[in-house]
């Protein structure tokens, strides 16, 4: 069954490994391995600590060569955003990562699947895994196919809370708060329902496994739809 979830997995990220070992422990949370009794070296956090630093290195490259006006401190500031936690989450569960990381019972008791901190370190570490696989050009490719694609949007989306701040204040429309609607699910595995309010009239809603993912959501809903133009007028 794993070896068939293995060809699933490489079909969704468009990449078939020599050695498919490497991918197998880049989906081996720690917790897995200890329960299966599995020497440490199998789980993912040594692949993940060697993709960390090769993402970085290509989304540098990346920017560097496609963004020539920026500064050292906008170069810094846009590559922060596409390897932060939350950002490499929405980029694996887009092709649906979460779904085939190896957990134990208790660590999937507790939500692990659906959090950010484990589905990010699961992508670098298949980063990291694709990197001793291959080489650097097939890496290269994941990420600029993976990541790096669409990064506009991305971007507004990874971004969204501090890009509809600003967009409010450099229109002097009032003053934006977010406001926790309800939470949902049991104490391990809640999800949060947040609005984004300008002058108390709402201007977009987010769900998320955290506040501060559900008031991201909510400020890209907001931008997507700019609804804080409308309420802005309102003030």
């Amino acid at each position: 069954m794993l070896e068939e979830k293995i060809v699933e997995l490489e079909k969704k990220i468009g990449y078939q490994f020599r050695d498919k070992f490497l991918l197998r422990q880049a989906l081996t949370h720690s917790s897995y391995a200890n329960e299966q009794k599995i020497n440490k070296s199998g789980d993912y956090e040594r692949l993940e600590f060697l993709g960390d630093a090769v993402l970085e290195l290509i989304s540098s490259d990346y920017i560097y060569r496609n963004h020539p006006e920026m500064s050292e401190g906008n170069m810094t500031k846009l590559r922060s955003s596409i390897v932060c936690e939350p950002a490499l989450a929405f980029c694996a569960r887009e092709i649906g990562v979460e779904q085939y990381i190896l957990l134990g019972k208790g660590e999937e008791a507790t939500g692990g699947r659906n959090r950010d901190s484990i589905i990010s370190d699961v992508m670098e570490a298949i980063i990291g895994a694709i990197y001793l696989d291959s080489g650097i050009d097939e890496t290269r490719a994941y990420i600029h196919r993976v990541i790096l694609s669409d990064l506009e949007s991305k971007q507004l989306f990874y971004d969204a809370k501090t890009i509809l701040q600003e967009e409010i204040q450099k229109e002097g429309k009032g003053t934006l708060h977010y406001n926790l609607i309800r939470e949902e699910g049991p104490e391990h595995d809640k999800t949060f329902v947040v609005d984004a309010l300008l002058n108390d009239v709402k201007v977009g809603s987010g769900t998320g496994h955290s506040k501060k993912a559900a008031e991201q959501k909510a400020a890209y809903e907001a931008l997507i739809h700019k609804a804080y133009i409308i309420a802005g007028r309102e003030k």
